[in-house]
């Protein structure tokens, strides 16, 4: 069983409970997990043989959405953390000790709104580990999925077909992956002058796919990020090459 499968599960079988009525907030427990995993993945620190993921998370959220999870807060957290560490092993991320996640609330955030800092701190006792990064870097909001999302089992990333949406056109990314260009003999051709030949290279990786820089003059930019090695991507995510912005989907 998958590890999001799983944790899906433990929240279908609370629904009745507490869960219930927090499912009637904006913000849902699957979307903050998923985020979360999406921070940890982002905010990777590289050492000579180790990749390095964040181990702390604080997800703020508005008054209203916290105080829906009060009745559960505390296994809620702890579900979270689970979660985390559980991703971390199967990608084979490093991390500093286990994973926690703390929920604030930010009376600047409305209904259905979510922000998650994700700090990659150092236990006092260990020297030899990478410097702490403390509270640098930014909170990163995300607004709640509109429509309803369903408990049933999700299919494995891997197993779905990757396309690219740029100008009103669907195209396919193969199962091998796919590069993007200028250059003709690209797998997508883009018709930009601000990108290069041979600009970025779509292939999976492990359970999901990543995007990587070909060494492109004007770079990468994932969700407003600008793309640093691999970067993985989900269904949804908006990807700038040049002056071109394509998204990227999942069937």
């Amino acid at each position: 069983m998958s590890v999001l499968k799983s944790l899906e599960s433990k929240i279908a079988g609370l629904v009745e409970g507490a869960f219930g009525r927090a499912f009637r907030s904006e913000v849902r427990p699957v979307e903050i997990a998923r985020k979360l995993v999406r921070e940890m993945e982002e905010h990777r620190t590289v050492s000579v043989s180790k990749t390095y993921v964040p181990n702390e998370y604080a997800v703020y959220l508005s008054a209203e959405d916290h105080a829906r999870f009060a009745d559960y807060e505390d296994a809620f957290v702890t579900e979270l953390a689970g979660y985390l560490l559980e991703h971390a092993r199967a990608e084979k991320l490093a991390l500093l000790s286990r994973p926690t996640v703390e929920l604030r609330t930010d009376e600047r955030l409305a209904l259905g709104e979510f922000g998650i800092q994700a700090r990659l701190v150092r236990p006092p006792e260990d020297a030899a580990a990478p410097p702490s990064q403390g509270d640098a870097g930014h909170t990163m909001i995300y607004r709640a999925q509109r429509e309803p999302e369903s408990l049933e089992p999700h299919v494995p990333t891997h197993l779905r077909r990757a396309l690219v949406l740029v100008d009103g056109k669907r195209m396919v990314v193969g199962p091998g992956g796919a590069v993007l260009g200028r250059s003709r003999d690209c797998d997508i051709v883009l018709g930009d002058a601000n990108v290069s030949r041979h600009h970025a290279e779509i292939r999976p990786a492990g359970d999901g796919w990543t995007i990587a820089d070909l060494g492109s003059t004007n770079g990468v930019v994932v969700n407003g990020r600008s793309a640093r090695g691999a970067v993985r991507l989900a269904g949804g995510d908006q990807v700038e090459l040049g002056t071109s912005t394509l998204r990227f989907e999942l069937e």
